[in-house]
């Protein structure tokens, strides 16, 4: 599994053509669930690759369809 913290999937664009992030976690905290959720991705013995927390990254893949997943930190930790 690729786990690359991303920002922008919580752009809220319901009132407006400006996204709002105000409901973004802090950036320390958002930290600590990204490397949580990396530890318990493999704790159950899948591979996993990261990228780094904060930085500019290009990422390239090939995607096997489009899928969209809503994970609600609130039920995974």
């Amino acid at each position: 599994m690729l786990v690359v913290s991303q920002f922008t999937l919580l752009g809220d664009c319901r009132h407006g053509r400006r996204p709002s992030f105000i409901a973004a976690a802090d950036p320390e905290l958002a930290e600590r669930l990204y490397e949580r959720f990396v530890a318990r991705v493999a704790e159950q013995e899948v591979p996993v690759a990261t990228g780094r927390f904060r930085a500019d990254m290009a990422v390239e893949l090939v995607n096997d369809g489009p899928v969209t997943l809503l994970l609600d930190s609130k039920k995974l930790f």
